[in-house]
């Protein structure tokens, strides 16, 4: 799913289309949910209850997706099964029986990985009855992304975790590289690309903590052009797109003093089962009202030796 396809979304998913309608039902009746409906029509921002359904929707989606970096170092693939099972073919091995023998190969082995779409990722706001009565247009459509933007952030925290909890001896080259509390540069990065295409990967991906990416600017290689190209490279904005091939994504949502080359085609897997859906909340005892964003998916690493990990980066820039 991605930002502002509301109206494709309910002229082609069936799923989404029924879930907004029964958003639409509660309009009148769900204090925020009325609320926000009122004032923007009241506002000129829409006409009518759907209408403000999709800008609720679309609001929420494009505060989340800034944050979902997560999902760009993990393939992502789009499911509606609650399981999906990758065969895996092992390598065959070759045996050579004798001086000059023909060399035979080994059966090939298939190893299984099954991914279960289970996990769901939420984030809500509340306000009460009262407050509400009160909430200006701007004030609702930041708290509608607030909960986008938590929303996309336990969801990358959630696929960084899938990398950390990767046991050391199943990584690219059987263990972390040690940086030795050393600042990240480009003997570094030549270790972890070197670590994966040492499995026969090619590392597509880079994720860094902005500690590092800030590292990496400080070393003269990322500055001269003969390295890198103006086009890989925005210094005005503190950005380094690529290196060695693979696409970098930083974000203080990686641990600081550590980091991961992936092969993304081969290392992981995402499936969604739903992507970002905006839905009401309510705890009426305690006369508590607001807005839920959630996402349903699975995730599951398929080749861990398509996975290098750099630990023990210095923290800080001097």
């Amino acid at each position: 799913m991605k930002p502002r396809l509301f109206e494709s979304l309910m002229q082609h998913n069936s799923e989404f289309k029924e879930h907004i309608e029964n958003q639409r039902q509660k309009m009148m009746a769900h204090p925020f949910l009325k609320r926000y409906c009122e004032v923007g029509i009241r506002e000129g921002l829409f006409s009518d209850s759907v209408s403000a359904l999709g800008q609720l929707h679309d609001t929420l989606v494009d505060a989340a997706y800034p944050e979902m970096i997560g999902r760009d170092i993990i393939t992502v693939m789009p499911t509606t099964e609650p399981m999906e099972r990758f065969p895996l073919e092992e390598k065959a091995v070759a045996y050579r029986y004798a001086e000059g023998a023909t060399t035979r190969l080994s059966g090939t082995k298939n190893g299984i990985v099954d991914v279960y779409t289970n996990i769901t990722v939420e984030s809500s706001e509340e306000w009460t009855r009262e407050f509400l009565e009160d909430a200006t247009w701007n004030v609702m459509n930041r708290m509608v992304e607030k909960v986008g933007r938590a929303l996309g952030e336990e969801e990358t925290n959630r696929i960084l975790a899938l990398y950390g909890a990767v046991a050391d001896a199943d990584l690219a080259g059987g263990e972390p590289i040690d940086q030795e509390e050393a600042a990240m540069d480009w003997d570094g990065l030549n270790k972890l690309h070197n670590a994966v295409r040492a499995e026969n990967w090619r590392p597509t991906v880079l994720a860094v903590n902005e500690t590092q990416l800030h590292q990496l600017l400080a070393d003269d290689k990322f500055i001269h052009a003969q390295y890198l190209s103006s086009a890989q490279t925005d210094l005005d904005n503190a950005k380094v797109a690529s290196v060695l091939g693979m696409r970098v994504h930083a974000s203080t949502l990686v641990p600081n003093g550590v980091a991961y080359a992936l092969d993304t085609r081969v290392a992981s897997v995402m499936l969604l089962r739903r992507d970002v859906t905006v839905e009401d909340w309510e705890d009426i005892k305690n006369g508590k009202y607001g807005v839920r964003a959630t996402t349903r998916f699975g995730i599951g690493v398929l080749r861990s030796g398509a996975i290098a990990k750099m630990t023990n980066i210095a923290t800080t820039l001097t």
